[in-house]
């Protein structure tokens, strides 16, 4: 344990706090002061994301600042002189993996006392959670939350040099920061931040607390980005929000998202993806905008989390099943081929055998080609973590096990219309089971397994030979 502490605790109080001020954007707020240049030099980092794509996005950032500091990647923990945990706080499996990893590490700090080991991302925002690494895990050098990041250089000579147990995680509202520096962890797709933050207070959902603040960036920092990346040879963004379809409310602009959408497209650049959408602000004018621009994907990710209008309610999700069919309804039809995946959680406080009936029977109306499905799990300061939890684990996992198998089902039946048919396909790399097959995805997302000659980032034609329920199989046709 060292002698020296520097604390700035999280609060969740502070987090739900929400006010009417306008946003700060800054554009300085990020440097390195004298005494941290050449920090890292001769130094190793390794960087574990969890987590949603934020959370990589954030990591992006992050491997960006600790290179400028001098310090270089490498793979293995054992190489390492700063081990950094960018942490996902969605699920408590989550939570636990990160912990267990934590607890494995100590083993690596007792044989290397001088090992930097360091946590950030949104288990740093919750107030429980630090106080439980700081009394049960003392190999924990430095824990940053998502508000701190622009200061990193400042936090490791805390705990490097002044060899002080640092801990500095701001609940707040949060701003815009910009001129932030990037290593981007691949070269022809980029996730691009348009908005951080979320006020939607789902009952179940820790994000309005871990994350701050609904706040856009302005559309000229965004276009900017995106030609930049354009210029770089990347070939495809995906736009990041915690709900994308509220951007520019806080800047009083109107039908923000669907101008922003537009003005990406505007730029040409091949592939333009979005995530995550919020079905309560999915306006007809972003439709015609998706429907309008070629290279806006025929893919969208559409939560639906419960097709049960009183759990929605108790979810506070503001819209219910028929208002969720009816915007599906719509996008379908505006956008020949679009496929469409979701999230569901399963167990919700008081969900009854008939209200899981009606999720199943509304994933019989959409036929996702995809669904990413979850027990409920509560997370300690939301409303739903205080509802009774009358759902015993064994009817969950029933639950759980039952609508997997029937969105198994759905995307089996999806795909089977793509054998023998001929796809475009941007490649990401070689498949991680098998380096002599090339991998990639199409323009609505399917994951495509494929022989052939080319490389990352290059866009081919593909014919489907074989399908699977969650990837298609294909042999790349050659020009």
């Amino acid at each position: 344990m060292k002698n020296n502490t520097h604390y700035d605790l999280p609060s969740i109080g502070d987090a739900r706090k929400r006010s009417k001020e306008k946003i700060n954007i800054e554009r300085e707020l990020f440097n390195i002061p004298a005494e941290c240049r050449g920090l890292g030099n001769g130094r190793n980092y390794f960087l574990r994301t969890y987590g949603c794509q934020a959370n990589q996005r954030d990591s992006e950032t992050i491997a960006g600042i600790l290179e400028e500091l001098g310090y270089a990647a490498c793979d293995n923990e054992n190489e390492a002189d700063l081990i950094l945990l960018n942490t996902c706080a969605i699920r408590k499996n989550a939570e636990d993996k990160v912990l267990g990893e934590i607890g494995n590490l100590k083993k690596l700090k007792r044989s290397n006392p001088d090992l930097i080991i360091a946590m950030s991302g949104c288990m740093a925002q919750e107030e429980g959670i630090v106080n439980e690494i700081l009394k049960k895990y003392p190999q924990v050098d430095l824990i940053f939350g998502t508000h701190n990041i622009y200061n990193l250089p400042k936090l490791l000579f805390n705990a490097t040099v002044a060899k002080e147990k640092t801990v500095e995680v701001f609940s707040k509202e949060g701003e815009i920061i910009e001129a932030l520096p990037s290593s981007r962890f691949m070269h022809h797709k980029a996730w691009v931040n348009i908005s951080y933050g979320c006020d939607k207070f789902c009952t179940y959902c820790i994000v309005p607390y871990t994350r701050g603040k609904e706040r856009s960036r302005l559309i000229q920092d965004i276009i900017a980005e995106v030609k930049d990346l354009k210029e770089h040879g990347y070939k495809e963004v995906c736009l990041l929000g915690q709900n994308v379809n509220a951007y520019g409310r806080d800047l009083d602009l109107q039908n923000g998202f669907a101008k922003l959408l537009e003005e990406v497209a505007i730029t040409g650049i091949e592939r333009v993806r979005f995530m995550t959408s919020h079905p309560w602000n999915f306006d007809d004018e972003t439709i015609d905008v998706c429907a309008k621009y070629s290279n806006i994907m025929p893919y969208i990710h559409l939560p639906l989390q419960s097709g049960n209008d009183e759990i929605l309610r108790r979810m506070n999700r503001r819209y219910n099943s028929n208002e969720y069919r009816i915007l599906f309804d719509k996008l379908k039809k505006a956008i020949p081929g679009c496929a469409f995946t979701t999230d569901i959680i399963v167990g919700f406080p008081n969900e009854s055998d008939e209200a899981f009936e009606d999720t199943l029977k509304m994933l019989d109306y959409c036929q996702y080609d995809n669904a990413f499905t979850f027990i409920y799990s509560p997370r300690e300061g939301t409303p739903a973590a205080m509802m009774e939890d009358n759902v015993e684990m064994h009817i969950k996992e029933e639950r759980l096990a039952i609508l997997n198998e029937k969105v198994a089902h759905y995307a089996n039946l999806n795909n089977q219309k793509y054998l023998n048919q001929t796809v475009e396909v941007l490649i990401d790399g070689v498949s991680k089971k098998n380096d002599r097959i090339l991998s990639g995805y199409t323009r609505d997302n399917k994951l495509v397994n494929f022989t052939g000659n080319a490389k990352a980032g290059d866009i081919v034609n593909v014919r489907i030979t074989a399908v699977k329920s969650f990837s298609l199989d294909g042999e790349m046709i050659e020009e």
